[in-house]
């Protein structure tokens, strides 16, 4: 679910809260998970059948090993053969063309074999040429059979938490006030047109663990530093108020432009801002109206196939947030990560092409390979501020 999108700073409704544990913290510039998340992967065992053999002496390094034939119902399990073997060269066919490889000759293979190899042959090109590519799938349903192919962008089990306090403090010094307008452009940018959940909006993931925790913490009242703590609170819901809605008028989009013309560099701060500014600046041109969710996961899995775990959403991993350090933000991430090594994967940016006659749309992730390196600058330039 998109939270930022058609959703007003404190016009939504709360989301339902979920009670988690604490974990160990962690301590990498990108925040990234507790341990890798695991996933479900294909079998990749491979059978070795030699091809002719030269003179004895260097007959190995003549060996060719094809892919062995996995155990799978679609190619074992199919009354019409013949149907099914047009159908898939069909699919073959138009995945070649569209992703512009050669595949391997295999049709005079028998049958199930010539299939098995074809898609091994795919997987491999297809890996050396299209950059983000996840996996090739054989897919048969009452009509067809054909080839799906999965592309997707690996987040590398990272949080993309941009701190708003940074930046409130840069617009209270004077030397760091043409800084602070710029990242304001490019926070407008992200809030507005990228739609990056912010921590102040109701119903967003980072809203209700806020407001637990600061429930949990006005009840424990034996702590001797509670009103420190519940003070933290306050400052953390003071400055976003504060940046919500003064910070992200969408005026800061109109004079983008004009702050990045007359940006002066003076150190190397000022030259990273700079440097993000414009890498900001070009993405919004050249994807006016993209989302960062524009290819979160559908359920098209949940519907083909049976799923063994639920995924992290990327809702949940992507969003302003009020600092990144101190005892309030080192609670939340305990919370975070306990929360998230209890699930099996992460959705992260996916496109599912399926090769069954009907027309391809010339999606890519380079909207999303941009936007994430941004956030990634963007992090670390706040993080260290300071």
């Amino acid at each position: 679910m998109n939270y930022a999108t058609d959703n007003h700073i404190g016009n939504s409704a709360t989301a339902r809260a979920k009670k988690t544990k604490t974990a160990s913290r962690t301590a990498r510039r990108v925040y990234a998970l507790d341990a890798e998340t695991k996933r479900c992967r294909r079998g990749a065992e491979r059978q070795a059948k030699v091809s002719t053999c030269g003179d004895a002496t260097d007959g190995f390094l003549r060996v060719s090993f094809l892919p062995r034939l996995q155990e799978n119902k679609t190619l074992q399990a199919c009354g019409d053969i013949s149907k099914m073997k047009n159908d898939f060269y069909s699919s073959l066919d138009n995945l070649a063309g569209h992703y512009r490889i050669v595949p391997m000759p295999t049709s005079h293979f028998e049958y199930p074999y010539n299939m098995a190899l074809a898609v091994w042959d795919l997987e491999e090109k297809l890996k050396k040429s299209v950059g983000n590519f996840s996996e090739l799938r054989l897919l048969q349903d009452s009509h067809r059979t054909y080839l799906l192919s999965e592309e997707k962008y690996s987040t590398g089990t990272t949080l993309y938490y941009i701190p708003i306090e940074p930046i409130y403090q840069m617009l209270r010094e004077p030397k760091h006030k043409q800084n602070a307008h710029l990242l304001l452009s490019v926070c407008s940018y992200l809030y507005h047109i990228a739609d990056v959940p912010y921590y102040r909006q109701q119903g967003s993931y980072l809203y209700w663990l806020y407001e637990m925790h600061r429930e949990w913490t006005e009840q424990d009242e034996d702590r001797e530093e509670n009103e420190i703590y519940v003070r933290e609170f306050d400052k953390a819901e003071l400055i976003g108020d504060c940046m919500g809605q003064k910070s992200f008028s969408p005026m800061n989009l109109t004079f983008f432009e004009k702050r990045l013309n007359g940006f002066k560099s003076r150190d190397a701060f000022d030259k990273q801002c700079l440097e993000i500014g414009k890498k900001a600046f070009a993405i919004y041109i050249n994807y006016p109206n993209e989302s960062i969710f524009r290819n979160a996961p559908t359920h098209y899995e949940e519907e083909h196939e049976e799923t063994e775990d639920d995924s992290i959403g990327m809702e949940k991993y992507i969003s302003f947030i009020s600092d990144t350090k101190g005892w309030l933000y080192e609670s939340i991430e305990e919370s975070i990560n306990n929360e998230f090594n209890e699930y099996g994967a992460m959705d992260e940016p996916t496109i599912l092409k399926c090769f069954d006659g009907s027309e391809l749309t010339e999606n890519s992730l380079d909207f999303e390979s941009l936007l994430f390196a941004l956030l990634d600058d963007m992090c670390a330039l706040l993080y260290n501020y300071k």
